[in-house]
Parts: C-alpha cells; structure tokens; sequence
C-alpha cells in the first residue's frame, strides 16, 4: 500500500509540474509581412520592455520577439519605435539605448549607447529628415544621428526634458516638458534651423507640452498637458514661417495621430478614468465628431495608430499598467473590429502587409 502511495504521489507531482510547464513562444518569421511589431514600455526600472509581433494570419503573438532575435532583452522603457529606409529605431529611455534593426527581418544591425560624460541622455523621441534622425533626451538636448553611419554627429541644447517634435519648413519644433521638475514645468517649443542646427527661437504655448504633429500644410500642433489638476491639456497651432503661436482649442486633448489628412485627438481623464476619441479636421480648424471611436472597453488609452496599409484604427490599452495590455482595432469609420492581447504598457506599433 505504501509503495502504491508514493506511485500515486509521483504521478501528482508529475501531472502538477507539467501543467506549470510554460507553452513555448511562436518562432519568429524570418521575413516580416502580413502582421505588426507591438512596442510595450513596460514599468519604469523594471527592464521589462519588450518587442512583440502579432501575426495576422493566425493571431499569434510571439512577445520574445526581440529576444528571439537578438539574444538580449530589450531593456527599460521603450517609448518610441519608427521605420525609416530599410531600418527600425527603438528608443529606449531608462536604458538609454538606442536599437536598430533591419526593417525587413527584424534582425539586430546596430545599439547605440546614448551616454555623455558618463550620465545617462533617456532619449524618448524620434523624428527623420533628409539622411538625418532627431532624437529627444531628457538631458535637455536633441541628439542628430547620421541613418547612415548611425553615428551621433550632433547634440542641439533645447528646454528642460524635451519629449515629441516635428519637422516643417526646414525647421524641428520641439515641445520642451520640464516634466521632471513638476510641477514647475517649461512651457515652450524649441524651433531649431536645420541648415546650421541651432535653435533660432522658443515659442511658448502652455504648461508641459508634449506631442508635436505636423498636418498636411505643414502647420504645426502641439499638445500642452497642463498639471493634470487645475491646468487643464489643450492643443495649440503654430505657424512654421512665422514662428508664432497662433490659435488655442478650448477642448481636451492628450494626444495627437495622423489620420489621412485630419487627426485624431485622444483625451485620458486621470481623475475619472474616461477616454475620449475625437476627430480633427486642420482645414476648418474645428472637431467634426467629438466621439469618433466609442471608447467602450477601453480602460487606460496609451495611443492611437492609423493605418493606411491596412485602413484600420489601433488604439493601446495600458489597462491598470501592470497586467497584460491589449490593442483594439477598429475600421477608418471607427468601428469596433476585434481586440489582441499584447504586452505590457503597449504604446507603439508597426504594420507590415
């Protein structure tokens, strides 16, 4: 009897150790088409960033995708991600890293270490002109890298913690945060000639500006956060030729996306938890529909992507920030679609046909 409760016992202990067993990740594709790269920021100091990729055939995700590729993790927030040329850039703040990978396989070309004297840059934005990528850091400069010998050949001292940024009319506007000195923020956006890379001018526009998009006529929006309490986010415009701030909108707004030639403006409360998906049209200066997207399902909005490979709206869901994020798709009539799964804190992506 003995000898039949320590059989039984092995078998238990085998059946509860092969339930804990970890199902394998998908292999990654050696060619990238037909799904998307998902950039999750992970938790400030963590070194959990990670590169995932959703592929639409199957709607596998493989969240080890850089790891799978490189045989490294990716490190301590991610908070930008582009593709210009042939190649993918990921900027990694904490870690103060840049990654490079080739756009086609996703395989590793090249880490830059974004360090000076010793002390930390934190990039956190990235931009493309010409044969040149402008990058933001927190040390209060803009770093330029040569795409071709992806060599740091400049760095343009800006406002304090400088975040999003655009370029128009041969210059890069970029909105200097201040936000590691709340709540005594800056409250500018640095225009810089590109010819001599020199900043010519600050424009100021309201407290805590982050995202900078450009529309279609060049002109240029930015996003002031305000303090999050009393000082209510708002959009501005700014005129490339004049340098000037030119307009102010009176409605809430956190973030800026490219859609066709409009935008859309997402708005989170962080007092009530809401979100709000509104459509902005640069012509007549004016929202067309202040609730394009039912945000219905969505607990935390962390970004907005548009695509015009796929014609589909990708909103980000940080959730709680500490469990699994997900992506909700919806159609270019803001439709809801279907939803993924992803990783931690998603906040950018790249479509691939």
């Amino acid at each position: 009897m003995r000898y039949k409760l320590i059989f039984i016992g092995f078998l238990g202990l085998l059946f509860i150790s092969c339930k804990k067993k970890k199902v394998p990740e998908p292999e990654v594709p050696q060619t990238l088409q037909h799904g998307m790269l998902v950039l999750n920021e992970g938790l400030f100091q963590q070194n959990n960033s990670t590169l995932g990729w959703l592929n639409f055939s199957d709607n596998s995700y493989t969240s080890n995708f850089f790891e799978q590729k490189t045989d490294r993790s990716l490190g301590d927030t991610g908070n930008d991600l582009d593709v210009y040329g042939g190649k993918i850039y990921i900027i990694v703040n904490v870690s103060s890293t840049i990654e490079i990978l080739d756009r086609y396989t996703g395989n590793s070309i090249h880490q830059i270490s974004m360090i000076a004297n010793g002390t930390p840059k934190q990039p956190r934005s990235i931009v493309f002109s010409g044969s040149k990528a402008y990058i933001t850091c927190y040390d209060g400069f803009v770093d330029v890298l040569d795409t071709t010998s992806l060599s740091i050949t400049a760095r343009i001292p800006v406002g304090a913690n400088p975040e999003g940024l655009a370029v128009s009319n041969g210059k890069l506007f970029v909105a200097n945060s201040g936000g590691l000195n709340f709540p005594n923020v800056d409250s500018t956006l640095s225009v810089i000639d590109l010819g001599s890379n020199q900043e010519i001018t600050r424009i100021t526009v309201g407290k805590n500006p982050g995202s900078v998009q450009k529309d279609a006529n060049g002109e240029i929006y930015v996003i002031s956060r305000g303090d999050y309490a009393g000082i209510p986010s708002r959009m501005h415009r700014v005129n490339p030729n004049t340098n000037t701030l030119v307009q102010s909108f009176n409605f809430d707004a956190g973030g800026i996306y490219p859609f066709n030639n409009q935008f859309l403006i997402s708005y989170h409360d962080f007092a009530s938890g809401e979100n709000e998906i509104a459509l902005f049209d640069p012509n007549s200066e004016s929202l067309i529909n202040p609730q394009y997207i039912s945000t219905a399902g969505i607990q935390t909005l962390y970004g907005i992507h548009y695509s015009s490979i796929t014609h589909k709206i990708y909103c980000m869901d940080a959730k709680n920030y500490t469990v699994t994020g997900q992506i909700h798709v919806y159609s270019s009539s803001g439709i809801f679609e279907t939803t993924y799964n992803v990783g931690l804190n998603p906040s950018k992506i790249l479509i691939y046909d």
